[in-house]
């Protein structure tokens, strides 16, 4: 993933690894993310910048570590990761109507500039996530797929 910085070992280190006019973005979204969700403990995480790290472990016995919030800058975009979700679905999901200016999935809120936002949904957001506990729905989403056999197909024979 392009949002991935390695050798950092900070949030400070993260944000100062990036370019203007990217640096000040990411450096608003940390501001807004520890503003909305101080309890959330700040990380690098898999190269990102991390809000509230966890340990999961699916039955399945896979396990890993996460954060309820990360932010990823990428190329062309800077990427929110919300895990979060309850019986009503994916937190982010239901900010689309209030963020138009981003692109919404089911966990990910991706954006050109933070300017772009606006920031009171955004920090409503953050709040929510924080507040929502991991498990139940996200968890039944996040489990692996099924790995694929690696059998190649036989040819069907034509009439």
């Amino acid at each position: 993933m392009k949002g991935q910085i390695k050798d950092v070992a900070t949030p400070a280190e993260y944000i100062a690894a990036l370019e203007e006019p990217r640096r000040s973005d990411v450096a608003a979204l940390d501001r807004l993310v520890r503003k909305a969700a101080p309890r959330l403990k700040p990380v690098i995480q898999g190269g990102m910048l991390g809000y509230g790290p966890f340990h999961y472990k699916y039955p399945s016995g896979r396990e890993g570590d996460a954060a309820r919030i990360s932010i990823a800058s990428n190329t062309g975009y800077i990427s929110l990761y919300a895990l979060a979700a309850d019986s009503r679905g994916y937190v982010a999901e239901r900010y689309r109507e209030r963020l138009p200016g981003a692109k919404i999935g089911r966990s990910c809120v991706r954006f050109r500039k933070f300017e772009d936002l606006d920031a009171g949904a955004l920090s409503d957001l953050v709040a929510e996530v924080a507040r929502t506990t991991y498990g139940g729905a996200e968890q039944k989403a996040a489990k692996p797929a099924k790995a694929r056999s690696s059998k190649a197909k036989k040819p069907r024979a034509r009439a």
